[in-house]
């Protein structure tokens, strides 16, 4: 940054924390530096196959005694080991890299293979933004065991023709929201609020979310319990009622959509 125009400098100052921010977060959310590879250690290592650079990086970490917050990143030739780790989302894990054992490095080549697990739920579209004909995001809502709509997440922006198709499900809300009177944060960390456009709760919509895309959401209403989701790689949406409903007692603390909802949506009117 230093090297860079002073406007961009300037910017790169005010958007950073004040020290009195940062440190209470280092010290409750401390980073750690993951390595998953070793392509030199004084010497080029790139030309070694992946299973010597993975020993080596093994022994790196042994010699040196590295611990937190330095990690060795899991890695396996067990495929009942890697199918366990696949459940590891919970924990931010997005999925598995998958790489040949006698392959080299090769930079700038995409010689990996990943595979990603996403989560599959459902929730009720009870508000838009933007308007009722051409929705740009939508506000989802379960129900919990006392039958309360309860705010869980919103969807990124949709595309225009995912917009338009959506609308098509949609009706203005008549009678009594269970959301009249509230306010929903525009995001983490600011006061902005959506000016969100109530919609009736008729319609189910299929949702899933990579672990990478989930974020936390708030609302002027009582705290948002978990959605009831399982986890799995892709697949149907899964329907244990028969209208969207929530497990009680834990907050929500991430969205429940990403970018892969605006690209394949699915909707249902919702049985009551």
């Amino acid at each position: 940054m230093g090297a860079g125009p002073a406007g961009v400098r300037a910017a790169a100052a005010a958007s950073r924390p004040a020290r009195s921010i940062c440190r209470p977060g280092c010290a409750g959310w401390p980073a750690h530096f993951v390595a998953f590879d070793l392509v030199h250690r004084g010497d080029d290592l790139t030309g070694w196959p992946y299973a010597r650079r993975r020993a080596a990086l093994e022994a790196l970490f042994a010699k040196r005694s590295l611990t937190t917050p330095w990690v060795l990143c899991p890695s396996t030739t067990d495929p009942a080991l890697a199918r366990e780790w696949l459940w590891w989302t919970a924990a931010g894990v997005e999925g598995l890299c998958f790489k040949r054992l006698e392959e080299s490095y090769r930079g700038g080549a995409r010689s990996w293979r990943k595979y990603k697990m996403r989560v599959t739920t459902e929730a009720v579209i009870s508000a838009v933004t933007g308007s009722l004909a051409a929705p740009r995001t939508l506000l989802l809502g379960r129900y919990d065991r006392a039958d309360r709509l309860r705010y869980v997440g919103r969807s990124t922006t949709l595309a225009g023709a995912v917009g338009r198709a959506v609308a098509d499900h949609l009706a203005p809300s008549h009678g009594a929201h269970p959301w009249t009177g509230w306010t929903f944060s525009a995001g983490w960390g600011t006061q902005r609020t959506l000016d969100a456009v109530l919609v009736q709760p008729d319609v189910v919509m299929e949702v899933d979310v990579g672990p990478r895309q989930c974020r936390t959401v708030a609302a002027s209403g009582p705290p948002a319990p978990h959605p009831r989701g399982r986890r799995r790689p892709g697949g149907a949406a899964v329907r244990r009622r028969r209208r969207p409903v929530m497990s009680q007692g834990r907050p929500v603390v991430g969205s429940m959509v990403g970018p892969a909802t605006a690209a394949a949506v699915s909707c249902r009117r919702r049985s009551r």
